[in-house]
């Protein structure tokens, strides 16, 4: 008898522990950003921060490189709860969440310390919390940066010298009415198709950060960079939102806590790294162009684009975000 109870209660001690591997929630997560670039790595800690958080309880499985499909067709897959947790640039999200734009207005923001002060206040939060209407819980905003322009013609110093220009971006009205008003041609493309249009000259330039340039390997089909800084992209971090409902409390705060923490370390690996890849990039051959002077271009196109979403949206979210730049 002593013998069976001792057996049984080894049994029941086993199936315990398969029980609670078992229980583990892995959840899948992609981007359209390659290994090489900070978004994977902030995705890695991420992963570090809720496996600690949840003692083990949670996981991330990541999908880097657009192995899951480009920004819209992740964002879909979010939504229908076939991915669990998905990230891209804030302009893949304006058509479910069309006051979004306000953060795509050209030279809203002075500097990182102005973005992040709108992202992380009230504005920020309140632009994620509409996401939840379009079955998306917003997360965190991550780090995508200030955006320039690289191009195989010639150096861009005014806006004269965008004209012409066959410009990739993405499906961002404030941006296809900037490059347009620039006399450029605006080109949406996903980030997963970028390389080979511009290597077989499709497109002749493009607009991202300077990390992007680096980790897609741009360099190597761009000849030149101007240093423009004419908008700020944040990327921001979505789970389906039946599911994360479905989450406790607890493990509820632990993912928006681990995401918000891993948004952070991503930004400050930006920072870190960008004069390091300025050198990089020039030591590839390509020419850097630095110190330009942006009032040629903020008098094209800042009033005419301000003026196309106050016209939709209102002007308060406008000011708002100008009034936490004093």
């Amino acid at each position: 008898m002593k013998f069976s109870l001792k057996t049984l209660a080894t049994l029941v001690a086993g199936f315990a522990v398969v029980a609670a591997a078992n229980a583990q929630t892995t959840l899948r997560f992609g981007y359209e950003a390659p290994r090489s670039d900070t978004q994977h790595s902030a995705a890695k800690k991420f992963n570090e921060l809720l496996n600690a958080k949840t003692k083990g309880e949670m996981k991330l499985s990541l999908f880097p490189d657009s192995t899951l499909g480009n920004a819209q067709t992740m964002i879909g897959a979010v939504r229908g709860g076939t991915i669990d947790l998905e990230m891209s640039g804030s302009p893949n999200f304006s058509g479910l969440v069309p006051q979004l734009n306000v953060i795509d207005i050209p030279f809203i923001f002075k500097n990182r310390t102005h973005a992040y002060a709108v992202l992380d206040g009230e504005i920020g939060q309140g632009l994620l919390a509409q996401l939840e209407a379009q079955g998306l819980k917003g997360l965190a905003f991550w780090d995508v940066g200030f955006r320039s322009f690289t191009n195989s013609k010639h150096p861009i110093n005014s806006p004269a010298d965008i004209k012409g220009l066959k410009v990739r971006t993405n499906q961002n009205p404030m941006y296809i009415q900037a490059f347009s008003l620039l006399g450029a041609n605006p080109v949406p493309m996903p980030l997963s198709e970028l390389y080979t249009a511009l290597e077989t000259r499709a497109v002749d330039a493009q607009e991202h950060p300077i990390g992007i340039v680096w980790s897609a390997k741009l360099y190597e089909v761009q000849k030149y960079l101007s240093l423009t800084n004419h908008g700020y992209t944040p990327l921001i971090v979505v789970m389906n939102k039946a599911k994360f409902d479905n989450l406790s409390p607890n493990l509820q705060q632990a993912i928006v806590e681990a995401a918000k923490e891993a948004g952070q370390y991503q930004r400050q690996l930006n920072l870190d790294n960008e004069k390091a890849i300025i050198a990089k990039l020039q030591n590839a051959g390509v020419e850097v162009i630095e110190n330009i002077d942006t009032t040629p271009f903020k008098a094209v196109i800042e009033a005419d684009v301000r003026k196309a979403f106050i016209e939709k949206h209102g002007e308060d979210l406008v000011k708002q975000i100008d009034a936490l730049a004093n």
